[in-house]
């Protein structure tokens, strides 16, 4: 049995997404720690190289190409690390162009990482083995200025939490568990 809905316009949208800054803002505002959210991810090792990863009620599948040992079945990490960062954009997108009333009829976005893997296979020292550049264009349509358009790429890109990610240090502390051991 289906239900039908009624889209959400963009004005609902909007709205939807000011009321959610107002009380989010009202909350954070009389207590900060409410501002502290924790995210969660779970991973299990299946087949040759692939991974199960569940997220609160949601489940996906990370694997790699052949030529990185995988069966490619799935999207591989670093795909989804720039698939992160264009949803991140996206939802940034959404919300400071309702902060700051700028009507955005489409926004597009593609991201390309360039990723040397001497630095994952250990071949070269000297090489890193995350991307050394990652380029994004973001395409949007709607009956605002360029100049507009430029403010709201500048507010996506000062609040885009994985865009941080990218590019600020984040500290990260590993765990070593060993079963049986």
């Amino acid at each position: 049995m289906s239900t039908l809905t009624t889209p959400l316009t963009d004005a609902d949208r909007d709205a939807s997404l000011i009321g959610i800054l107002a009380a989010t803002a009202e909350a954070v505002g009389a207590e900060p720690a409410r501002a502290q959210v924790h995210f969660t991810a779970t991973g299990r090792g299946v087949g040759k190289v692939a991974t199960e990863v569940t997220s609160r009620r949601h489940t996906f599948s990370v694997d790699e190409p052949p030529t990185l040992g995988g069966d490619d079945e799935h999207t591989n990490p670093v795909e989804y690390a720039l698939g992160s960062l264009l949803g991140c954009q996206v939802v940034t997108y959404r919300f400071w162009a309702a902060h700051l009333g700028i009507q955005v009829d489409t926004i597009e976005l593609s991201a390309v990482g360039d990723l040397d893997v001497r630095g994952f296979f250990g071949l070269d020292a000297a090489v890193r083995p995350g991307f050394s550049e990652i380029r994004v264009e973001a395409r949007l349509s709607g009956p605002e200025t360029a100049e507009r358009y430029a403010d709201l790429q500048r507010a996506v890109e000062e609040h885009c939490p994985v865009l941080d990610l990218f590019t600020n240090r984040t500290p990260v502390r590993s765990t070593l568990v060993v079963d049986g051991a």
